[in-house]
């Protein structure tokens, strides 16, 4: 189950990454694209998250998935504004999940 999550998530990524550097051309579709592929992403970072007891991983898990939805709120952006405020929440939400992806194996190998 864990494979296949994995293979969501990146298979997510990649689509939303493919919509952001389109939706520069004015392509009409590439919010669309954008929002399929962070929604993705997001669905699969959800389901990924295990049961933990420490507060810190919980806290990390939950920053985590404000960052998936900061994702989906630039998708949003992209369709209903028409310049670059998207922009600005495509950088937070890249931030946190960054910032989430280092900590989160960190706190895990304290935990073993």
């Amino acid at each position: 189950m864990k494979k296949e999550l994995n293979i969501l998530f990146m298979s997510g990524m990649v689509f939303a990454l493919i919509g952001a550097a389109i939706y520069i051309t004015h392509w009409e579709y590439a919010p669309y694209m954008f929002i399929i592929g962070s929604v993705t992403a997001a669905i699969a970072q959800i389901f990924s998250q295990p049961q933990v007891e420490k507060i810190t991983l919980k806290r990390l898990y939950r920053q985590q998935m404000f960052g998936a939805l900061f994702l989906v709120l630039t998708g949003i952006l992209m369709l209903y504004t028409h310049g670059n405020e998207w922009i600005l929440c495509l950088l937070i939400a890249a931030v946190i999940e960054l910032y989430t992806a280092i900590r989160i194996p960190q706190e895990e190998k304290k935990q073993q």
